[in-house]
Parts: structure tokens; sequence; C-alpha cells
């Protein structure tokens, strides 16, 4: 953030005046260097601070995290692993698609190194974490079949044998109870069995289970009801999908909805009749939870969205706490310590007193909102004016910079973020971060964790004149710091 003239320290201001008058005109440097401390003010949560930490890299994209105890596991599009700073094609590990590292150390775990012959584009761990599920368009693990999904014993690190559902078409996203694994994505039949691109199985053998809901699409959108994101919520009692449809079971429900575990029942979900995201060129991307909330992310290229930005609502009923709407493609969020952390390329915040769209536009790839609202959405909301009056966020002051990659030509920088409380991990197809070379993975930490060596980018210079007697005019450059609201 910035620090301007307005909030210059007095004594500051003392020494120039006493200088102009005795001079007449002189230019000074403020003394003193504004240091990184990622210290907010009492009653706005404290960010992980801007400090990337060494972590493993890759050699393509990741699209999806989670994080089991210590480890996070990742999948993605990716031939390879390697140290953090090592360059490019240098000191490369193989890994297909798939890999875990240590979220405290930031390294590859070397035990682990399954070889799947397709892109993983969801992964999720059962409740007790001795799961781990993953989804995409593998066909097979480790030279056994399995068609689109596997289970892998993370003690162990080691295939499931038993555990394999027979799915026809692309699944991008995945839930897990102790019992049932759910599933979304292009899906058209299980096991030889019709389902419409949600489906169940037993967790114990993979077998097809009732749970049969249909989301359904607008004709005028191409006929896409694509699901892209699963979380369960309630207590495991209910699946909230979200993606592409603009129905579900033939009731309403636009972008994102509500689904009893067991029946496939739509259940009432509020802010499904505010958002207007769906079809092929807008989407509620991404849903996750916290137990009390869902938390949204949204995307639209052409209509018909008003997101692209993130939502908080009611995990029962849906109702909205806040709308953060800020404009730029937004994929993926974590909730955590009253901060809701994003992967986007937001670039105008300024309906929720953010910040604003600049002349050559500058993308925020990872960006920060307090969970609670503070504001409301002003009337420069996107697409229409649902969103308009709805609580907000604050943006917080977290801007670490992560540079767009070129794997997957779409121009992004991270798809993917989670964590464990005491780190925020990214996941994307960046090459670098705060301009040193780590790519597709990195790691960010509380401030008892972090080096907090990011401070502000340069020191202020100031200029003083004095156009008349006992007259001082005094200007000073602004200061950014990414991780820092107000400097000292």
């Amino acid at each position: 953030m910035s620090a301007s003239s307005a909030s210059a320290p007095k004594r500051v201001l003392s020494l120039f005046v006493a200088s102009l008058l005795t001079t007449g005109a002189v230019a000074l440097a403020l003394p003193g260097t504004a240091q990184a401390d990622s210290a907010p003010l009492a009653g706005t949560p404290a960010t992980v601070t801007a400090d990337a930490l060494p972590t493993v890299q890759i050699d393509g994209v990741a699209w999806a995290q989670t994080v089991v105890g210590n480890t996070v596991y990742v999948g993605g599009d990716f031939t390879t692993a390697r140290p953090a700073g090592a360059a490019a094609g240098t000191q490369e590990t193989p890994r297909s698609n798939l890999l875990a590292y240590d979220i405290r150390t930031g390294e590859l775990i070397t035990s682990f190194a399954p070889v799947l012959n397709g892109q993983v584009l969801a992964v999720t761990a059962s409740p007790d974490g001795s799961r781990l599920y993953v989804a995409g368009d593998f066909t097979q693990v480790d030279g056994s079949v399995r068609n689109r999904v596997a289970a892998f014993d993370t003690a162990t690190g080691t295939l499931v044998s038993a555990w394999h559902p027979n799915i026809n078409s692309q699944v991008r996203a995945l839930a897990a109870t102790a019992d049932t694994v759910y599933m979304g994505g292009s899906i058209t039949a299980v096991g030889g069995v019709s389902r419409t691109r949600l489906a169940a199985v037993t967790a114990a053998d993979g077998a097809l289970l009732p749970w049969a809901p249909v989301p359904g699409a607008a004709a005028v959108t191409h006929g896409n009801d694509q699901v892209m994101s699963l979380v369960l919520t309630l207590g495991g009692t209910q699946v909230v999908a979200s993606g592409r449809f603009a129905y579900m079971n033939g009731t309403s429900a636009t972008g994102v909805a509500a689904i009893d575990a067991v029946t496939g029942a739509t259940r009432p979900f509020a802010i499904n009749q505010k958002i207007t995201n769906q079809g092929d060129y807008s989407a509620v991307y991404s849903v996750t939870t916290d137990g009390p909330n869902v938390y949204g992310t949204g995307y639209d290229f052409g209509g018909p969205g008003n997101l692209e930005g993130s939502f908080v609502a009611k995990a029962d009923g849906g109702a909205i706490v806040e709308v953060n709407g800020c404009r730029g493609d937004t994929y993926s969020s974590y909730p955590t310590n009253g901060v809701l952390y994003i992967a986007s390329h937001t670039h105008d915040c300024s309906s929720i007193g953010g910040f604003p769209e600049q002349p050559v536009r500058v993308h925020k790839f990872a960006s920060a909102y307090t969970i609670a609202p503070s504001g409301v959405n002003g009337a420069t909301t996107f697409a229409n004016k649902n969103m308009v009056g709805q609580p907000a966020g604050k943006q917080l002051d977290w801007f670490p910079t992560m540079t767009p990659g070129t794997y997957t030509g779409q121009g992004q920088a991270g798809w993917s973020v989670t964590g464990n409380g005491q780190y925020v991990v990214y996941g994307g197809e960046f090459p670098r971060v705060n301009g040193a070379g780590q790519q597709g993975l990195v790691r960010y930490a509380v401030p008892a964790l972090a080096p907090n060596k990011v401070g502000p980018s340069d020191a202020p210079v100031a200029t003083a004149t004095s156009p008349a007697a006992g007259v001082a005019t005094i200007n000073w450059t602004s200061v950014d710091d990414p991780d820092n609201q107000y400097l000292t």
C-alpha cells in the first residue's frame, strides 16, 4: 500500500520547515527506513507475509492442491519437479502429474511418485486423511487401469487396489466423506450406467450409488452444464456444486447449487438467485468451505455472468455474507484466520473500495479480503445490478507479485490456493514470484514463521520549496509495501 504526504510523521515535516526557513529550497531524503513488519492496525486480521518461501518447482501447471497434515498434494499437468532455486532444466526429478511436498520446508517428498498418464484436475482427502483421491483425464496409474479417478493410501503412498470406478469422461471435481466419494465434471456414465455430470460411489470399493442429481443448462448458453467444483457442508449432509449450469434438478440454481448428500434433491441456496454466471463463457469456478460458510469464485468472458470476484454465503441456505465484486477472473479461494486468499487476475476492485483500474492494466494474481463485511458493493458492479448494495469485504494489503506463465496459453499465474492455517500455498503456472525464479508452486507463512524481508519498494524522496517568506510547499514520493497498509 502507499504512504503519501497525508500520512507523513510530523517530526519529518518539522525538519523540512526548519530547513526551508534557513535555505529557501531543498531536496531531502526522508530520514530512517520503513521496515517490513506485516502488522495491521488493531481490528484488521493479519495476513501471511509476502515473502515467497523456497518451494519445490514444476515444469508445467498445477491445477489443484490439498493439504493433509504437513503434506501438500499437488495435481496438474507436469513431468518433472526440481528444488527451489534450480533453473528450469536442471536438477530435475521425474513426476507425472502428481507430487507431494512438505509444507514446512517446501521440499519434495521423494517416497511419493505415482505415474499418471494424463493431467490431474482435482485432489481431495478423506476426512481422516488416510486416503487421497485424485481425478482428471488419466486412464492409467502406475500401469494399472484407472479411468479418470484413483485413490492412494497416504501412509504408504500406494495405489488403493480395490477402488477403481470406471468414469467415461473428464472428472474435475471431488468431495469425500468416510463412506462416499462425490464426483463432478463432464460425466455421462459410470460403469456403463447413465449419469449427468454428477455421480457418487462408495469409498470401500467404488461401487456406484443411486445419488444422481441432474444439472441443466440454459439454451442461450450452448447447453453447457459442466460441474467444476464440489464441497461437502453441514457435517457431510449437503453437497455444494458449482460450474456452468443454470438449473439443478429442474430448479433455477445458477452457477452454484446445494444438493442433499443422500437423496440428490435440490436444496435452497439463496445466492444462486443473484448470480448469473453459467454457460460456455461464464461459471462459478470453485467452491470451498470452512464449515459455517461457502466461498465461491467466478469468471466471465463475454456473458452472461455478473461475478468475476468471490463471494461468501452461509452453508445452510446460501444467504449472502459478502460479495467481493472485483473485476478479473477468479479461480480459487482459501479462508483462514479471518482472511480469504484468492487466486485470480484481479485488476479493478474500486466497487468495494479497493485498488482501481489503472491506465495500463495491472493484474493482482494473489490478493486477500476480510471474511467479515466492512462495506457494500458500489454502483460499478459487473454486468448487472444484482450485487449493488450487497455487503463487501475489505481488500487487505497483501499483494505478492506472480509473473504470468505461458504453459496453458491463458496468461495466468496462480490457479489454486489452499493452506493449513500457518502456511498459504499457491499452485499454477507462474515462472517467478516477487521477481525471483519460483515456478508453479510457492508457500507463504504467518509472520512468526516468515523472514519478514519483503518491505517497501523504494525509499521516499522529498522536495521542499519556499515560494514566499514563511511559506513552505513540501512533496514526497509514495511508498509501496506488498503486505503493509500503514508504514512507520
